[in-house]
């Protein structure tokens, strides 16, 4: 197989390698969970998910510089079902703080997120990871047309900072932050590159503008 530039077939399985991969991490939770081998559930449910939410972010926000840096154009067909794992397990974390926290009490639990600051940001990504899953397909693009919903889906630049500060507020009560700056270095140079990007391409449109 080309990697560079792989037939259709050849996407197809890598697409449904990497759909089966990604759950994995789903199923071993499941596993555990089923034959009792967690000392504390609660807390292992929680990090694993908050973790592989992050994971999956990292890795959607990974696509544009991957294809424009490889020109692996192909790598674009993985980017939404990559996005929508991100929501996935995001959804699992919150099912987890609203289920096992506040056994589904949501006036409780939105008194709990507005009182501790890294719940509220964590939930604030939560919210905005909402829209970006519901709107994935490709009805959903035809219906907001390219450009709108191209802005709606830049709001993943928001929710994967946010994220980075949920998880670094957790952290900081046990001041353990070495997993928090590497996931940030991670965005930050996603992000970084993105910026260097649009700065270059404004500045190669400004001398063309003037002659």
């Amino acid at each position: 197989m080309n990697i560079a530039n792989p037939t259709a077939r050849h996407i197809t399985a890598i697409k449904a390698a990497v759909f089966v991969l990604a759950l994995v991490p789903f199923f071993k939770l499941v596993w555990l969970v089923a034959n009792d081998r967690l000392v504390e559930p609660l807390q292992y449910i929680t990090r694993a998910t908050g973790d592989w939410t992050l994971y999956f972010l990292c890795i959607t926000l990974a696509v544009t510089p991957l294809r424009r840096l490889l020109k692996w154009n192909w790598v674009l067909k993985l980017r939404r079902m990559l996005g929508l794992y991100a929501f996935f397990y995001a959804l699992l974390h919150f099912t987890t703080f609203l289920w096992f926290d506040h056994f589904f009490d949501v006036q409780e639990m939105l008194k709990d997120v507005v009182k501790r600051p890294f719940i509220t940001v964590g939930f604030i990504a939560f919210v905005l990871l909402v829209p970006l899953a519901l709107t994935s397909t490709n009805a959903m693009v035809r219906r907001l047309g390219g450009k709108r919903w191209q802005l709606l889906h830049k709001a993943i630049y928001v929710i994967a900072p946010l994220g980075i500060l949920h998880f670094w507020w957790m952290k900081a009560a046990k001041h353990d932050f070495s997993q928090p700056v590497l996931f940030g270095l991670i965005v930050l140079a996603l992000l970084g590159v993105r910026v260097a990007w649009a700065r270059s391409k404004g500045m190669a449109v400004r001398p063309s503008v003037a002659r």
